[in-house]
């Protein structure tokens, strides 16, 4: 976004960080974390601290107490990343419109060197691969209108989680431990619903679905969910009654804990799928007209560790896409939604989850979410939280207003 552009906002980006940053601290911690959000939005090649100084003066020589005022904000200043969510989370609630699920995702930061906070070599999902970089996992309010990020907390690996002197010289809290990124996950759902954000639908990738613990803790929450699996899951098929066999009068030892359906064992879902019956099903208009695909939807039961006598799950959805020319079918998703909801709807929900993409794409891209260049714990979230804050003004401001000529339009 140009200095004109900005300009022309000022007003309204006033008032919006306003709401962000009122009484988080001092005026000048204020007007800092409002700076620094300017910074993020105006052009520029790098969103690191040095060259956002340089382009919000207009004195080349007040640059270095520029730094100096941003540098003090995102690296040291403790105002609580946690208030910010809070307050974003509502604001997108209230006013972007369309909203209807919560997204959960992670991303990866590739980093040089072993001091930047939580680094380590590990997969990730951004790279494609295992490399050296940082993973933070967020949650994010998501409709057809529009996204934005409520939440993103970094993933802490083991090596890190166990090294006191890594995390001291990271300036990693105490009470931050090895925790799953699923558990992390729920932790920002109950964060979000705790603030006042209504109960949407989830979704997930396979890195979060093929968690049973991870979809209990949903229905847990009551939070209805579409998720992808992977086609290795096992699943008890359509028409399938797996119950205890019972055990003869006068036989010996102890009862049985298996369930057993002899006509209609488990499946793993890739070999189901092969056998169901497709129905081309179109999900949303791109700039490249309507995309669609070939979709089943059947009823099952999950059958996680049925031979260690665990009971079949609730019956619930299982979604499979099979695109034209394509071998087998590619894709596969469970859904706890209730058993009238069409597949237009499950299709629709499950490819909802691009807008999680875009976010990422937008903050990396044209927010610098990716260029933070600190090593400490606190600078690496209060940069990320700022980074939403500056995402959830351009959310909000696409979705309610029309774009001007020469405004920032993410693609």
């Amino acid at each position: 976004m140009d200095r004109r552009t900005l300009k022309r906002l000022d007003e309204e980006l006033r008032e919006y960080l306003d709401s962000m940053v009122e009484g988080m601290g001092r005026p000048e911690r204020r007007a800092a974390m409002a700076a620094y959000v300017t910074g993020l939005l105006l052009d520029g090649e790098r969103k690191s601290i040095q060259p956002m100084a340089a382009r919000l003066v207009d004195d080349a020589s007040e640059t270095e107490a520029m730094r100096q005022r941003l540098q003090e904000c995102v690296v040291i200043s403790g105002w609580s990343d946690a208030e910010v969510f809070r307050r974003l989370g509502q604001k997108l609630e209230r006013e972007l419109p369309g909203l209807e699920a919560f997204v959960l995702d992670d991303t990866g930061f590739p980093k040089k060197g072993t001091h930047s906070a939580g680094v380590a070599r590990q997969y990730s999902g951004t790279l494609g691969r295992i490399d050296n970089c940082q993973v933070a996992v967020s949650l994010h309010l998501a409709g057809e209108n529009g996204s934005g990020c409520i939440g993103m907390r970094m993933y802490l690996p083991e090596a890190w989680a166990k090294d006191t002197a890594r995390r001291k010289k990271a300036g990693i809290p105490e009470d931050v431990g090895l925790t799953e990124k699923w558990r992390l996950a729920l932790g920002q759902l109950d964060s979000a619903l705790a603030s006042g954000v209504r109960k949407h639908v989830v979704l997930a990738d396979p890195g979060y679905g093929d968690c049973g613990e991870f979809r209990e803790g949903l229905v847990e929450r009551g939070l209805g969910y579409v998720v992808g699996i992977k086609g290795e899951t096992s699943v008890w098929p359509p028409g399938s009654a797996p119950a205890i066999r019972k055990k003869p009068p006068g036989s010996r030892g102890r009862p049985s804990t298996r369930h057993y359906d002899d006509q209609h064992p488990p499946l793993l879902v890739g070999v189901l799928a092969k056998g169901l019956k497709y129905r081309s099903v179109s999900w949303r208009e791109g700039s490249r007209g309507w995309q669609s695909s070939r979709f089943a939807a059947v009823r099952i039961r999950t059958a996680h560790r049925h031979m260690n006598g665990v009971p079949p799950g609730d019956e619930q959805w299982l979604l499979c896409q099979w695109p034209q020319g394509a071998q087998a079918p590619t894709k596969f998703w469970l859904s706890s939604l209730p058993s009238d909801t069409s597949i237009r709807t499950l299709v629709r929900l499950a490819k909802l989850r691009w807008r999680i993409e875009r976010d990422y794409q937008e903050m990396k891209q044209e927010l610098g979410l990716d260029h933070f260049e600190g090593r400490t714990w606190r600078g690496f979230h209060h940069h990320a939280t700022l980074c939403a804050m500056a995402h959830g003004f351009l959310a909000l401001r696409r979705a309610l207003s029309p774009p001007g000529p020469g405004e920032m339009d993410a693609a």
